[in-house]
């Protein structure tokens, strides 16, 4: 269950992110409500994961999996540079946060 609800932290942290974009380009109401919800969702889920995982390894996976798929949702839906060197350093944070859950 610590699992499903670290992975679940990290999908509502790559929505507040991509939410941040969102209402930085249209200045809407709706933007700031749902930026605001997903982070907390996000920390909300993050603290429910905390309970049995260890705190180092729960953030660093958080925070990898927030600032991946930050990355890539900019790459699909925003226009940001697809080069092969991003995607690369991209599989690099992942693989970290693997790494790091292998030897904990």
């Amino acid at each position: 269950m610590a699992w499903i609800s670290l992975l679940a932290a990290g999908l509502f942290e790559m929505a507040g992110v991509a939410m941040m974009n969102k209402f930085h380009q249209d200045k809407k109401w709706s933007s700031i409500i749902l930026l605001i919800l997903s982070f907390g969702a996000s920390f909300l889920f993050l603290s429910v994961a905390m309970e049995t995982l260890p705190m180092g390894t729960a953030y660093a996976i958080w925070t990898g999996i927030g600032a991946s798929g930050g990355a890539i949702i900019g790459m699909l839906f925003y226009g940001e540079s697809k080069d092969w060197r991003r995607i690369l350093f991209i599989a690099m944070v992942l693989s970290s946060a693997v790494g790091l859950k292998l030897v904990s």
